[in-house]
């Protein structure tokens, strides 16, 4: 994702799961409510990283192993739906497997509360 709307849509209106490393907003739009071109298109991802994670590069490390980690997940989020991850000021001094495992966690609440679907670790 890379509109703000999108954004704040999913952060508005989509469900909501914490861990202590981070917190995920999922929107899944509904069937009646979705239009041709949002079933064809793909879950987008976004990630907010702001300065209370730590200074630039502290930040930008943070957003690569988020992204690195997210990607074995795209396949099981449902088409056209709105994934909103934001990293918690403790991501900053946690480990690859700790970050992992609180991903994991999130997207598997997320996908339980909204669609119902259980999730493993997918990388």
């Amino acid at each position: 994702m890379r509109r703000g709307a999108e954004f704040a849509l999913a952060v508005r209106r989509g469900t909501r799961a914490g861990r202590p490393l981070m917190v995920g907003h999922l929107l899944v739009r509904q069937d009646a409510q979705q239009s041709a071109q949002h079933r064809q298109e793909p879950a987008r991802v976004g990630f907010v990283v702001s300065r209370a994670v730590g200074p630039a590069v502290t930040r930008n490390r943070v957003k690569r192993q988020l992204r690195a980690l997210m990607r074995g997940y795209l396949q099981s989020l449902p088409d056209g739906s709105l994934l909103v991850v934001r990293a918690n000021a403790a991501a900053a001094h946690a480990s690859h497997p700790d970050l992992a495992a609180d991903l994991d966690s999130v997207i598997s609440r997320l996908l339980r509360r909204q669609v119902g679907a259980r999730v493993g670790n997918a990388s």
